[in-house]
């Protein structure tokens, strides 16, 4: 079952449905994020950020949902889905770790799956991320695969899924 297609090309002012922190600014994110992006999966990821190929991918992919969270003028969160192989996939979600806990991570999170289109909605998580499965858990997800030694160092992946109704 399909839910409602939402074009994938927004603009600042539409993120004013999904409400972002005071404080805080919910926005499209785009190739002038690279830099701060880089900073932000560093930080966030330090075991495996993604390369700088991957990185510029997820920026400049065309049909593919992406969205980040500002403090001031630095970018604190970012988010991106696309559609893969009939479901929508979050593909990676950050949040600055001084910045965790306020509500940044469920903020991207529905952003993201506000414009996915269908109604299976999946993620990958580290098995160890308890946090992290935690807030997938709260927004609905439930554990549906384990990926083995998914992750750089071997550690396994669980593959999360929500269904829209």
């Amino acid at each position: 079952m399909k839910v409602k297609r939402r074009s994938l090309a927004k603009t600042e002012a539409d993120w004013g449905a999904i409400a972002a922190p005071s404080g805080y600014r919910l926005a499209s994110a785009g190739l002038w994020d690279l830099g701060a992006l880089q900073r932000l999966e560093k930080v966030c990821f330090p075991q495996d950020a993604w390369p700088l190929i991957e990185l510029l991918g997820v920026l400049i992919w065309p049909n593919m949902a992406r969205c980040k969270i500002v403090f001031g003028e630095e970018m604190v969160g970012f988010a991106a889905g696309q559609e893969i192989d009939g479901a929508g996939w979050i593909v990676t979600l950050a949040v600055h770790p001084a910045h965790r806990r306020r509500g940044l991570g469920r903020a991207l999170l529905m952003a993201c799956e506000q414009f996915l289109s269908h109604a299976v909605l999946r993620l990958a998580v580290r098995a160890s991320n308890h946090a992290a499965q935690a807030l997938y858990r709260h927004g609905g997800y439930q554990v549906v695969d384990r990926w083995p030694r998914y992750y750089v160092d071997g550690e396994d992946a669980l593959v999360m899924e929500k269904i829209r109704g």
